[in-house]
């Protein structure tokens, strides 16, 4: 995990975490804006499409393709991230709300950032505070934190005073804030910082994993990747070494496969550190339902798991 880096799951991946902090000047899931006017109701959506969608830019604007590259949801954002949980963030005149699968509007963009829901809540910022929702858009837990974290487990990660630690889905501190860096729960355990060095607990805050590594992000289909000295690695949930660190760079695994980097070119590997798409992009972003986005010489694309390109930016 490295420092508080936000990366949007539609864009180039490294091992990073779900938290986020309003006063960094980054790329969202969301974006800080200016207030929405009434126009955010004229958004025109169409009703219902039963492929998973995938966000595009398009004349400056973003719409949602499907897995055959068909346009479902017309270019009509000024951004879009990937769908979790059934919804996808969508900014429009500077503030940020939620559709839903079928491409309609369900939560209407109030929010100054709008993470990625997990668990049936999303994080949101409002007026430099982030506090987290539920899919009707109201508040679950008002916002109130400088710095936090997706839930996972039932646990998000918080920041208080300087210190991290956990709290469940009422708002109540679970896990006392102690640690010097904190993210997500996955799987049962989450990478947390003591001094330079990442370990990992369990959702009743015991170390299970000591503090080794340089940097070290979440547990995804059973393994996590870790820095040790200058190369990446993945670990298995008994804190063994999976797959050797060799690697520049290297996300979360889904669909099989995970982003990895030699050099400054990315490409995918399996759970046995195999590259099945060799590294010659720019960037990349993680495969969701079997395609993912990917950055070369300027342009998008979006890839199949065995490299075949099925839609190209036009610009």
């Amino acid at each position: 995990m490295q420092e508080s880096t936000y990366v949007p799951a539609s864009e180039p991946v490294e091992v990073t975490e779900n938290r986020r902090s309003p006063r960094k000047n980054v790329k969202l899931y969301a974006a800080v804006g200016a207030v929405v006017a009434a126009g955010a109701a004229a958004l025109v959506f169409l009703l219902h499409s039963p492929a998973p969608l995938y966000p595009v830019p398009m004349n400056g604007k973003y719409g949602f393709i499907d897995s055959s590259a068909r346009l479902v949801v017309p270019a009509q954002f000024d951004d879009a991230r990937a769908f979790s949980g059934g919804f996808a963030a969508v900014s429009s005149q500077g503030k940020w709300g939620y559709i839903d699968a079928g491409g309609r509007l369900a939560v209407a963009p109030q929010y100054d950032i709008a993470d990625a829901f997990s668990n049936g809540m999303a994080m949101v910022g409002l007026g430099g505070k982030l506090g987290y929702i539920g899919t009707d858009g109201r508040f679950l837990i008002n916002p109130q934190y400088q710095a936090a974290g997706a839930f996972g487990d039932d646990l998000a990660p918080v920041e208080i005073g300087g210190r991290w630690g956990y709290i469940n889905r009422s708002g109540k501190m679970a896990i006392d804030p102690q640690f010097d860096d904190a993210g997500a729960f996955s799987l049962g355990l989450a990478p947390v910082r003591f001094g330079d060095q990442y370990g990992y607990i369990n959702t009743s805050g015991r170390l299970v994993i000591n503090p080794r590594f340089h940097a070290a992000g979440r547990f995804s289909e059973g393994l996590a990747a870790v820095r040790t000295d200058a190369k990446f690695g993945y670990i298995d949930k008994s804190g063994a070494m999976a797959i050797a660190p060799q690697f520049d760079s290297a996300g979360d695994f889904s669909n099989g496969l995970a982003p990895v980097a030699v050099g400054n070119r990315f490409g995918y590997i399996n759970k046995r550190g195999e590259f099945l798409i060799n590294p010659r992009f720019d960037q990349v972003g993680s495969f969701v339902d079997g395609l993912a986005p990917v950055w070369l010489n300027s342009h998008e694309f979006y890839v199949e798991k065995s490299g075949k390109y099925i839609w190209r930016s036009a610009n």
